[in-house]
């Protein structure tokens, strides 16, 4: 097998909620493989911290400020993009986020924003960015959904949805996309020690246990784990996938 097939040389990636966690790891590792990056998020002062890292490493990086929920700010930050380096190569739809809440005492604005940051978000950047994708005849798709998709734990049934309709959107952008040469795939993390992860841990402690029981592998995974999984997914080696949805979970609930 060819190294050169996992090189991202000459490539140009946009990276949402790449200021922190597993956005920050693929942004990094899209670097590494030889990408230049646009960094994207709505704090400032972490997408251009990820930025000067990608730039340390001698490649090309420019950091957005974007509300990824909002289709105006997006239209802003693909244009702002493309000004910049001429073409997109590849899109990371990784924003996302949620508030855990018993289901039956969720507000109305909980569940909307988890829609709206996880799922919504995924359709406009994907729409803005595939437009220009089916004019280049060539693209890469990747949308970071969750294990939560495929699960029923509790306090997260928002964010499961969002997901699960994100792993629906996948396939169908796929389809949709495949004409135009453009690749559209997902990757579903499981516990990763990093962002939201630790932040629902911190939540409910009793389910930690719970979880860990049902990962064969005995323990959470990295966000550099994860990233390694994109930039595969991003490049040539992965030439022939499409509508597909990795799951990198340890094995995740395969005991049932």
């Amino acid at each position: 097998m060819q190294e050169s097939r996992y090189s991202l040389a000459d490539r140009v990636a946009i990276v949402t909620g790449a200021g922190r966690g597993i956005g920050k790891a693929i942004a990094l590792a899209f670097a590494r493989a030889g990408s230049d990056v646009v960094t994207v998020a709505r704090t400032m002062s972490e997408i251009e911290a990820t930025a000067a890292e990608i730039k340390a490493m001698g490649r090309r990086a420019l950091a957005i400020q974007t509300n990824v929920c909002d289709g105006n700010s997006v239209t802003r930050m693909v244009a702002d993009a493309r000004s910049h380096f001429e073409k997109i190569d590849i899109l990371v739809n990784n924003a996302g986020g949620r508030i855990p809440a018993p289901l039956l005492e969720m507000s109305e604005e909980v569940w909307d924003q988890a829609i709206n940051l996880n799922l919504k978000s995924c359709f406009l950047c994907s729409k803005e960015v595939g437009r220009l994708m089916a004019l280049q005849r060539a693209g890469n798709i990747i949308n970071i959904s969750s294990e939560a998709a495929f699960a029923n734990d509790p306090n997260v049934a928002h964010y499961g949805t969002a997901k699960a309709a994100v792993n629906h959107l996948t396939r169908a952008l796929a389809v949709e996309l495949a004409p135009y040469k453009v690749r559209v795939n997902a990757i579903a993390p499981g516990s990763i020690d990093v962002g939201l992860g630790l932040d629902y841990y911190s939540r409910f402690p009793e389910q930690k246990d719970i979880r860990m029981k049902l990962i064969p592998m005995g323990r959470f995974g990295g966000a550099e784990e994860v990233a390694r999984v994109a930039v595969f997914l991003a490049s040539d080696a992965s030439s022939y996938m499409t509508g597909v949805i990795l799951r990198v979970s340890g094995g995740s609930r395969l005991f049932g």
